[in-house]
């Protein structure tokens, strides 16, 4: 692949960041194409002098979609949103978005396409994150057949919005939210396992055309994934359950809130509850012959119990350089 231009789109976020890297150390020179190309000089740093290129480009704006993708051999998409924020609309960046750079991949010949997606992507659903995501997919298979679709469950990292968000709750609130009872399930894949599969899926021809759901090596509920994170964190709660409509009518509120006051990211919207209702997980749709992060080549993944500890820590009361003794109330030195 030494040589192969590839450009990704979202590359300075969350996933796009370690998918930059893995990209590098694989060979490809990487063209990372973003908003504000101010605010990611340093992903300059992800590989050797000259392999990483920073280039500005919305995906609402076609000619800067027809910028980024000039010369280049494969494509990554990786935008995306939680909530939506001003212009960053689900419709308009998700959907549109996606329809955008497929359109011009295909204008350009480019033939190896991978659209990051999500576990739940429905046409169906009703959250608007889900039923998005599943449009973006049509759009980029309509406009490039050849295009592998990679679906995750949620992700984890050092820079995740989940076990850090849920961390984060730990030091002020009283009692942590059971949304439905906590029954819905996850499957959580480590960032650089996701990193990896996107490798796999750029190094076969055996994956154009193909949907791979990514999972993780273990499945938890809801609840099981609070009671981790405030263990973790050794911030004892109380889970209490929400009903889901209770949730979702406290999601929207708090969401209008911040659109009102749009300098931060809201905690909760009723999207994210409306998600929550359906399992996300590997395998629920048996009859689609989805392929697994086993068939992308890559095994022997990261778990949430070996790298979450790992960052989380932060949230401590007494900070990193401590330890809980199980059978002692105190707190000593290591």
């Amino acid at each position: 692949m030494s040589g192969k231009l590839i450009t990704v789109f979202g590359g300075s976020g969350f996933i796009g960041r370690y998918a930059v890297r893995a990209l590098c150390k694989a060979g490809w020179r990487v063209r990372v194409a973003v908003r504000n190309p101010m605010n990611a000089g340093d992903m300059r740093l992800s590989g050797e002098v000259g392999q990483v290129q920073i280039i500005q480009a919305n995906v609402r704006n076609r000619p800067s979609i027809v910028r980024a993708l000039d010369g280049a051999d494969a494509v990554l998409n990786l935008v995306g949103l939680l909530s939506e924020k001003g212009r960053q609309t689900f419709d308009g960046t998700q959907a549109l978005g996606a329809q955008n750079i497929a359109e011009y991949a295909a204008q350009a010949g480019i033939k190896q396409f991978v659209q990051m997606s999500a576990i739940g992507a429905d046409l169906n659903s009703k959250s608007d994150y889900a039923r998005t995501k599943a449009e973006a997919e049509d759009a980029v298979k309509a406009k490039v057949p050849t295009a592998t679709i990679l679906r995750p469950s949620i992700v984890f990292g050092p820079e995740d919005d989940f076990f850090n968000k849920f961390a984060n709750f730990s030091r002020f609130l009283p009692f942590l939210p059971l949304i439905g009872g906590g029954k819905t399930q996850f499957q959580p894949v480590f960032v650089g396992d996701l990193a990896d599969a996107i490798i796999g899926a750029l190094a076969s021809e055996d994956t154009q055309g193909r949907t791979y759901e990514i999972g993780g090596p273990s499945t938890y509920t809801f609840k099981q994934l609070l009671e981790f994170i405030t263990d973790a964190v050794d911030r004892p709660k109380l889970l209490i359950p929400v009903p889901f409509f209770l949730a979702e009518l406290k999601g929207m509120t708090i969401d209008l809130l911040f659109k009102l006051w749009p300098f931060h990211a809201p905690p909760l919207t009723g999207d994210q509850v409306r998600l929550l209702k359906s399992d996300n997980i590997v395998g629920l749709e048996k009859d689609k012959n989805y392929g697994t992060i086993a068939d992308l080549g890559v095994t022997n993944l990261e778990t949430i119990e070996v790298i979450v500890p790992t960052y989380v820590w932060r949230y401590r009361e007494y900070g990193q350089f401590h330890v809980k003794v199980k059978d002692d109330v105190s707190r000593v030195d290591i």
